[in-house]
């Protein structure tokens, strides 16, 4: 089975990156905003949704950064590949968000439960930014494609 993903990512006035810091059925995770592709969606759309339901702001997608073009299982589920596709995103309006300062700054109730999951928001400066910062192997390669991208001046 294949499971598609869809990821944004979005930078701030300030030169910063907004990651998403999960606790997944006692695991931590860092990781860019986004999530499943549901029946029926297109992949713009979907990332539209996710950022909403995540986030509460409204955003545009921008540019297609990359689409996974290499074998990957998931990290939940090994019967499951994953594709991954990550776009940049763009706030249709203030960034109002709660976001931490702190790696996994999750308050003790919400990981409480081994089995259970937790989100939370934090920004990277963008020059702070490497492949050590995200979790999951396609969010590396990502990130290694943005910096690679930004030394050539493509974006």
């Amino acid at each position: 089975m294949i499971t598609i993903r869809v990821y944004g990512i979005l930078r701030d006035s300030k030169n910063r990156v907004l990651v998403s810091d999960e606790f997944i059925r006692g695991s931590y995770y860092t990781k860019f905003p986004g999530g499943g592709l549901e029946l029926g969606e297109g992949t713009r759309d979907c990332l539209k949704r996710e950022f909403k339901e995540e986030t509460n702001l409204d955003v545009s997608i921008g540019e297609h950064i990359y689409t996974t073009d290499f074998h990957q299982i998931s990290a939940f589920n090994n019967a499951q590949q994953i594709l991954s596709i990550y776009y940049f995103v763009h706030a249709a309006e203030p960034i109002n968000l709660d976001t931490k300062t702190t790696l996994f700054d999750f308050s003790p109730q919400q990981v409480a439960d081994p089995q259970g999951t937790a989100e939370v928001f934090r920004w990277v400066e963008w020059n702070d930014l490497t492949e050590e910062t995200v979790s999951l192997p396609i969010d590396k390669i990502t990130v290694k494609l943005l910096k690679e991208k930004e030394r050539f001046k493509i974006f």
